[in-house]
């Protein structure tokens, strides 16, 4: 089994050029790809998550509080962007209709990893919750956040969250 993890958050086409797109989530990319090449060789694990949401997106909780679609799942947007794409087939993806995944908590709990790192986007949202539960899946795992790997269109929530991450004993690159 392989010793560290890597999961790279919502990478999706919405979230770089797409409805919710920025310049910042576009800028991660090459760091990203460096990380997936990183741990691949090493024999490390990388999975992904997909933020996935349904046509009726607009009548959940969280459409209406960001009253936008995106990430609907089968479209374009929903896809993984760029070459993150490419490196991510035929790799584990957990879908998740809200900001952290269940599922991949579970996944991770009991594995016995050294570390988990995780990368990709929105920083102040789903790598926060991803983290906070990668964390409370495998609490004396090392859990890493670099910040060089991560974006949000906020840059003082973001510089919030990594505060949150830190106190929460996360490291923050």
């Amino acid at each position: 089994m392989a010793s560290k993890l890597l999961i790279v958050v919502d990478y999706q086409k919405d979230f770089v050029d797409g409805a919710l797109g920025f310049e910042g989530a576009k800028a991660i990319e090459d760091a990203i790809c460096e990380k997936i090449n990183s741990y691949l060789r090493m024999g490390d694990e990388v999975v992904f998550t997909l933020d996935t949401h349904e046509q009726k997106y607009l009548f959940t909780n969280e459409g209406k509080h960001l009253p936008v679609k995106h990430c609907i799942k089968g479209t374009a947007g929903w896809q993984l962007y760029g070459k993150v794409a490419r490196l991510a087939e035929g790799r584990k993806c957990f879908e998740k209709p809200t900001f952290p995944s269940l599922e991949l908590a579970k996944y991770i709990e009991g594995k016995g990893y050294k570390s988990i790192e995780l990368a990709g986007v929105v920083s102040n949202i789903c790598v926060l919750s991803n983290a906070v539960m990668a964390k409370s899946a495998a609490p004396d795992c090392q859990i890493i956040v670099d910040s060089a790997a991560v974006a949000s269109n906020d840059k003082e929530m973001e510089q919030k969250c990594f505060d949150i991450l830190r106190n929460l004993h996360v490291e923050v690159l």
